[in-house]
């Protein structure tokens, strides 16, 4: 075999195999929108279809027309154009069809907005607000309360240097520490604002997407029609970590939402108990290790060494080896790019965090050695506030 002969095999056996892969990788892939599975994805889902119906049609005729004309009027069968310069009739004509074609689309399109836009007669309230980079959700009827940021494990991942493969998570960075639970069969009127810059919170299975506006409040409803785990992302560039907040969305059955809400009622109750509990330290930097972890390394890093120019190292901070008041103050209240978190954690979790921050990293040795406290109770945190 010549090597001419040779290289010509195995470019045909290159572009053999790289048309195999690229058509097994985008097997993977819809070629069409999510249905969802709410009723309001459903009609968008239908109008996506009629509109696609009508421009497809239009495009056939048109190029269709343009290919008939082409071959049939061409120079070599002698056509010879013809010379006018005015048609009061194609004029009116070509606008008077666009016209139609455009409100039979308009009718459908307002039919769907109008639908979207009703919001009344809910049977609960969820509102949900957008932080750098987390989000927050006010179940208003049941008076629950909690925040939901990228899971421990995936942040964990997504460190540099962290040597965690991340094809081994599955749904990488699309897990949360804690979805947001739904119960099916229930008409659900969901706010969506902002605490500091503009968010936007997206579930595609619910079939729209709702801007999280600081200072504003928008509104849309939601009704999910089958048990699932549904998920979504933020959809507005909002800073560093934009890509890191993802949604998820557990629809259960009405009975287990009940013993959800229950669940959570009691989860509140302990923790507002454990704002008068004093901890020992092993107990609070195995707290605190957690909470830094989904909390506070995506900006201070893993082993608390920061980011040059934009997040300060927290190893050998004088925040973090000074008085534990200043400490305490700082993470209560935030400082430059730093949000506060006062309304994030209770007492409890952020004395640990603020024990951790203190203790490691070679901060402990300078804690005492500087003659102030290495643990925080929430005792302490609650004086501060």
């Amino acid at each position: 075999m010549s090597v001419d002969k040779l290289k010509q095999t195995v470019l045909g056996l290159v572009a053999v195999s790289l048309f195999l892969v690229s058509g097994a990788v985008l097997a993977e892939y819809p070629l069409n929108l999510t249905e969802g599975v709410t009723p309001t994805s459903h009609k968008v889902y239908e109008l996506h279809m009629i509109i696609l119906y009508i421009v497809t049609v239009i495009g056939i005729a048109v190029f269709g027309v343009m290919a008939w004309s082409i071959f049939h009027h061409r120079k070599s069968k002698g056509a010879v154009a013809a010379q006018f310069h005015h048609s009061t009739a194609a004029e009116i004509t070509w606008t008077i069809i666009p016209i139609l074609i455009l409100v039979g689309m308009a009718i459908p399109a307002t039919k769907t907005l109008v639908f979207m836009e009703k919001t009344g007669d809910a049977e609960m309230t969820l509102k949900v607000t957008g932080y750098q980079w987390k989000w927050k959700y006010d179940y208003l009827d049941e008076d629950i309360s909690f925040f939901s940021t990228l899971s421990e494990e995936d942040n964990k991942a997504r460190q540099l240097g962290s040597g965690i493969d991340p094809t081994t998570i599955e749904n990488y960075l699309k897990n949360v520490d804690k979805p947001v639970v739904l119960p099916v069969d229930t008409k659900i009127r969901i706010l969506t604002t902002a605490a500091d810059v503009i968010h936007a919170w997206w579930v595609p299975a619910l079939g729209w997407k709702r801007d999280a506006v600081p200072g504003y409040i928008n509104d849309n409803w939601t009704y999910i029609e089958e048990p699932g785990i549904y998920r979504g992302k933020c959809t507005e560039l909002c800073g560093k970590d934009h890509g890191f907040m993802p949604i998820v969305v557990h629809a259960v059955s009405k009975e287990d939402y009940a013993v959800w809400v229950a669940e959570q009622k009691a989860e509140q109750e302990a923790a507002a108990a454990n704002s008068d509990k004093t901890f020992t330290k092993d107990e609070l930097m195995t707290k605190g290790a957690e909470i830094y972890g989904t909390q506070c390394a995506a900006c201070h890093q893993g082993e608390g060494q920061g980011i040059e120019g934009m997040f300060p190292a927290l190893a050998g901070s004088s925040i973090a080896i000074g008085p534990a008041v200043d400490h305490i103050k700082t993470v209560l209240n935030g400082k430059n790019l730093m949000p506060a978190f006062k309304e994030q954690l209770n007492n409890a979790d952020l004395a640990a965090v603020i024990t951790y921050e203190r203790s490691k990293w070679g901060n402990y040795e300078k804690v005492t050695a500087e003659g102030n406290a290495d643990v925080v109770q929430p005792a302490d945190v609650e004086a501060a506030r």
